[in-house]
């Protein structure tokens, strides 16, 4: 069985990733009026100011990458403007939930899997640029 087939078999992605910063334009994003609403009605949280960013490498990560492009998600409509967004529930270092999000665009870097939660994950697990996080994606 290859590691594709392996995964995708599985309704829960178990990941690790390095914790690395991100652009800084998460925070303002996941302020906007509508983006909070539309994660409060599809996710069941408000999101923290800002995401947490993960590197992924790896055939494991290039699997997932593949059994969630073809998984439905959960899909955050935009306003006009801005791009859509596939999300998947997770499970940050054992114990935070929140979510993965994809954003809808070309461009969007293959060794990232960026999150967002109801509290800051880097702080709640103590957590620096290059530390390992284990993730778990629901699928």
């Amino acid at each position: 069985m290859t590691v594709t087939e392996r995964i995708a078999e599985a309704d829960t992605l178990l990941l690790t990733g390095e914790a690395c910063s991100g652009f800084g334009e998460g925070a303002g994003f996941t302020q906007l009026a509508w983006v909070r609403r539309a994660f409060l009605a599809r996710l069941g949280f408000a999101p923290y100011p800002g995401t947490f960013n993960l590197r992924m490498s790896g055939a494991e990560w290039e699997a997932a990458r593949a059994v969630m492009a073809g998984k439905p998600g959960i899909i955050i409509a935009p306003e006009a403007g801005f791009c859509a967004a596939k999300c998947f529930h997770v499970v940050i270092g054992g114990r935070i939930t929140g979510a993965a999000v994809f954003p809808e665009v070309s461009d969007y870097p293959v060794d990232k899997l960026e999150v967002i939660s109801a509290v800051s994950v880097r702080q709640a697990l103590g957590v620096k640029d290059g530390d390992p996080v284990a993730v778990s994606v629901v699928c």
